[in-house]
């Protein structure tokens, strides 16, 4: 089952917390000092709470959670063949979980962060790795680009199997 993603952008993460627990009814999945996530059953809704920047009350980006890697591979091939620039992540550690993602912009500018996660992390995010920041999608969909300290050390062709695409990958 895919599972929707928001985030938002909070000024105050504790107080964030205690408000989203009473309109939601549940304790959150995940606090870290920087970071805290609810997982909604029933719409299945992923909500993180990230301060820093950005515009408090905002919407930072949207997303959508796969059940696995094949299934984020195969969004990101129908969505290239599309014609939708993708920005890619692979085996990358971001709000302390490691996943593999893309990114992609609509067509007014908001980001969306199309992924599945792989396991929780202790860390927010490995050095290097720009994940939770915006970023400007490429120029063009023929042109994947990837960001973050998990990147590709090679880009391989976008119907390439999974196993092959982890295989190019480089990790701090």
């Amino acid at each position: 089952m895919n599972t929707f993603h928001v985030a938002l952008t909070v000024q105050d993460l504790p107080t964030a917390i205690e408000h989203y627990k009473k309109i939601l009814g549940i304790e959150p999945a995940k606090v870290r000092p920087d970071y805290a996530k609810f997982e909604i059953a029933d719409p299945p809704v992923i909500l993180s709470l990230n301060p820093g920047p950005g515009t408090p009350g905002t919407v930072s980006h949207l997303g959508i959670r796969y059940a696995n890697s094949e299934n984020v591979i195969a969004e990101q091939r129908r969505t290239k063949t599309a014609g939708v620039a993708v920005r890619e992540q692979i085996g990358t550690t971001c709000c302390y979980a490691k996943a593999d993602k893309f990114w992609v912009h609509d067509a007014d500018g908001m980001e969306w962060e199309m992924y599945t996660l792989l396991e929780d992390a202790e860390v927010h995010s490995l050095p290097d790795n720009a994940c939770c920041a915006p970023a400007p999608a490429p120029a063009s969909p023929e042109q994947t680009t990837t960001a973050g300290c998990c990147v590709p050390t090679a880009q391989a062709p976008v119907d390439a199997p999974l196993v092959q695409i982890q295989a190019k990958r480089s990790c701090c």
